[in-house]
């Protein structure tokens, strides 16, 4: 139920943007938004709490954000609220942020290291995907973690590719102890 929520009026959002030349201006918007909602537990509390009338939720969606946002926004905000779906607004607004990205040929990508990259590794690591994927650009988010021990792992969407030595030393154990396994019957 919250996929086909997110994604109906995620969808119906992006349709609008596309057909008034809006999609950068609301994609802005929804990023703004979605980090408001993000950062205000409260407001979600507020806004799904059984007691609250719709008419006043929707009167709270007005009030913070009529005049800072776009009416396309609040149009959605509002309606989402009125169909009793504001529990989904965040996954409303990540969905319809992916879709522009995947329009914009924007790819997102997670790189994990076991040290600090420098700025030129980092500056590689975009090349080389922009040059091997259908991206025109990359959202770039680097991480460190000493377990992997060297190498990299890099996530775009759900593909994953690791080359760390943590994952190399995994595969070699497992081989050698298929190896152990096979020689032991042999000498059964």
């Amino acid at each position: 139920m919250a996929k086909l929520v997110s994604k109906t009026y995620g969808d119906a959002l992006f349709e609008v943007a596309v057909e008034e030349d809006k999609v950068d201006a609301l994609l802005e918007e929804a990023r703004a938004v979605l980090a408001i909602l993000e950062d205000n537990s409260d407001l979600s509390k507020l806004m799904t709490h059984p007691k609250i009338v719709k008419e006043e939720k929707m009167k709270i969606i007005e009030e913070i954000f009529s005049h800072r946002v776009s009416d396309e926004i609040v149009g959605l905000m509002r309606l989402v609220v009125q169909k009793d779906h504001f529990g989904e607004m965040n996954h409303v607004f990540e969905y319809f942020i992916s879709t522009v990205k995947e329009y914009k040929h924007i790819g997102t990508a997670y790189v994990t290291s076991a040290l600090d990259l420098t700025e030129k590794q980092k500056q590689d690591i975009e090349k080389k995907l922009l040059e091997t994927t259908k991206y025109a650009e990359f959202e770039m988010h680097y991480r460190t973690d000493s377990a992997l021990i060297g190498g990299l792992v890099i996530r775009i969407g759900d593909r994953v590719v690791d080359s760390s030595i943590r994952t190399k030393l995994n595969k070699l154990s497992s081989e050698l102890s298929k190896l152990q396994l096979k020689v032991g019957e042999c000498a059964s």
